[in-house]
């Protein structure tokens, strides 16, 4: 599903006018479940990794994980530090759905977003999965 997912990534920057390359993307939610801060076994690591290697710059936001602490299969990762949700970036990529997501005016952004979860609602920029 991971690889999916990346898909929908590339078609929502494509029909915005960007490549992958070079893209400022936001992963929203790095824990492996909404609303805990087990990171265990993420999806989201994978998106990370496979939207680097197309020379995306890639960040997350999570509540529950503030910074990513070290495990074996992303080390690399280890020590990166949560993003606040803005408009700094050409994608927001919905990966976990938790509470506080509910809470973001996504209307108010001017970014568009891919959402796994179906949690975003309201908003033409939306791209469900």
């Amino acid at each position: 599903m991971p690889d999916y997912v990346v898909s929908k990534a590339m078609l929502a920057l494509n029909d915005n006018g960007k490549a992958v390359k070079g893209a400022r993307i936001l992963i929203l939610g790095l824990a492996y479940k909404a609303n805990v801060d087990d990171d265990r076994e993420s999806p989201s690591y994978h998106l990370m990794e496979t939207l680097e290697e197309l020379g995306a710059d890639v960040s997350y936001n999570d509540p529950y994980i503030p910074v990513v602490r070290k495990n074996r299969e992303y080390a690399r990762f280890a020590g990166k530090c949560s993003q606040p949700v803005t408009n700094n970036y050409d994608l927001l990529l919905v990966a976990t759905a938790h509470d506080e997501y509910s809470n973001i005016d996504f209307n108010s952004l001017s970014v568009p977003v891919v959402d796994t979860r179906n949690i975003v609602r309201g908003n033409d920029r939306i791209i469900h999965r």
